[in-house]
């Protein structure tokens, strides 16, 4: 009779698991921006950090494999002129990530096999149609080089980064974008803003589906939508200052279906959702604490399941993407904290008594392979992500070259790209213009062949000495390794 009153659940009973220090990534020179990011982007071989810079805007990628403390003078993408607000890793190439400043610009980078070496300045694709900053950019979660972004400029915009194209410019904001989101095929975008509303876009007819008024408070708000059903979390604050979590029918949104408060903490609370095992993680800037809750779609109900609870407050925080974690020890998803200084990995796991793969935890995960191409998308096509089974571990994706088909210098306007054009007198003499500058520039690669030898030379050299110096790392983490435990023994 007592299993009628107690729910069943195999995610009841999972736990945090900080990693430890040695484990941990140290020395980071995390930007103090004050625009409402994460801060971090994650995949499943390189962590993508907003920095603190002098002058112009940067951020740093550096290797999962590389823990510890890193190089004091780390090397960054440099090409912005004002600060990174925003990066993304594309889903489908795990050496590619767009970013977004302050200078109203989006550009996307080519990501060194190990990691950049030294800074890179030159994009592969500039796009430059917004008209202030850009404070959000989020890759399509199934069509291959679509690209969505929000600015200060109230638009929401689509581009087709391979061609360098904006294809959709999308009105309805009144007032500055908090955040967005896809949805499980990408046909719809939730939205919140500053205007306390939540909107639903269909991107590609340019028009807002539905909207309702969201949470009252004044502060910032974020959005996510659950997986494969018609419900999105919103994270905001009621009038009196309560942090909430409220829940949402997409077809309906005259009312929230669930409405929960949690605290009266001042900081936004960051909402990740696991689409395969139903859970909701609530991370809270400026505390320690990260909840976690299990989605219901039957009554769209949130279940409580427990509480990591932290004495360092977190800035900022990305999770993994699931193909990623370690099956091995039956972990489900794994957070990475962003401090002051430091990152922190956090993994949360199903306690099971085996060591065989858990099928009944682990099922078909997005993989790194695109459903359809961009053109598919704008032409109408719509497909959920390409599963891909967990059975053996990590899946690791093809390592791609993007090759752009269009200048590095802007993207081509709306107007133009979503129907065909013939390009001006202007146009075609920008066209000349721009064939005469690759000509020189061709011509100044052939004059500095020598000096290039030089500079893979210097490149080997440097390579050793970063060898020598992980080594020597390794060697330090051991001995004080050891050390604690004499302490502790002693």
């Amino acid at each position: 009779m007592a299993n009628r009153f107690v729910r069943q659940s195999k995610f009841k009973h999972v736990f945090p698991q900080p990693f430890k220090k040695n484990a941990c990534y140290e020395n980071l020179k995390v930007t103090t921006n004050a625009w409402d990011s994460n801060l971090i982007k994650v995949n499943p071989k390189f962590m993508a950090v907003n920095w603190k810079a002098g002058g112009g805007g940067s951020f740093a990628v550096l290797d999962l494999k590389g823990v510890g403390r890193v190089a004091e003078r780390m090397p960054q993408f440099v090409g912005h002129s004002a600060a990174v607000l925003d990066t993304d890793f594309s889903p489908f190439n795990d050496h590619l990530i767009a970013s977004c400043s302050e200078d109203s610009n989006i550009m996307l980078w080519s990501i060194p096999e190990n990691g950049p070496i030294s800074n890179i300045s030159d994009p592969l694709v500039k796009l430059s149609n917004h008209s202030k900053k850009v404070g959000q950019v989020l890759w399509h979660p199934s069509a291959e080089h679509v690209l969505a972004s929000t600015s200060a400029d109230l638009t929401l915009r689509l581009w087709d980064v391979e061609k360098g194209q904006q294809k959709q410019e999308i009105l309805g904001h009144s007032e500055v974008p908090h955040s967005f989101c896809w949805n499980w095929e990408g046909d719809k975008i939730a939205s919140t803003c500053r205007d306390k509303t939540i909107r639903i876009f269909d991107p590609r007819a340019n028009r807002v589906v539905i909207s309702a008024e969201g949470h009252a408070g004044v502060k910032g708000s974020r959005v996510c939508w659950l997986g494969t059903t018609n419900y999105i979390a919103t994270t905001g604050f009621s009038k009196s200052c309560d942090r909430q979590v409220n829940i949402w029918d997409t077809r309906s949104l005259a009312t929230s279906v669930k409405s929960t408060s949690l605290d009266t903490s001042a900081g936004v609370l960051m909402p990740f959702y696991d689409a395969d095992t139903n859970l909701l993680f609530l991370a809270g800037k400026g505390d320690g604490n990260i909840r976690y809750f299990e989605f219901v779609p039957d009554d769209a109900t949130l279940y409580a399941l427990s509480e990591h609870k932290s004495s360092d407050p977190q800035r900022g925080m990305a999770f993994i993407p699931k193909r990623a974690v370690n099956t091995n020890e039956c972990e489900v998803a794994r957070a990475y904290k962003v401090t002051t200084n430091m990152v922190e990995p956090i993994s949360f796991i199903v306690p099971r008594k085996s060591d065989s793969f858990q099928a009944d935890i682990y099922n078909d995960c997005p993989g790194p392979y695109p459903a359809i191409s961009a053109d598919q998308y704008f032409a109408g096509q719509t497909s959920g992500p390409k599963l891909i089974s967990m059975t053996n571990g990590f899946v690791e994706g093809p390592r791609k070259e993007f090759v752009a088909q269009c200048s590095t210098s802007s993207a081509i306007p709306s107007s133009q790209s979503s129907q065909g054009f013939h390009p001006s007198q202007q146009q075609q003499q920008q066209s000349r213009s721009r064939a005469a500058s690759t000509a020189k520039n061709q011509s100044f690669v052939q004059q500095h062949q020598v000096s290039q030898t030089a500079d893979r030379d210097y490149k080997e050299l440097y390579n050793e000495l970063l060898l020598e110096v992980s080594k020597l790392r390794a060697e330090i983490a051991q001995k004080d390794s050891r050390i604690r435990e004499l302490e502790h023994k002693n």
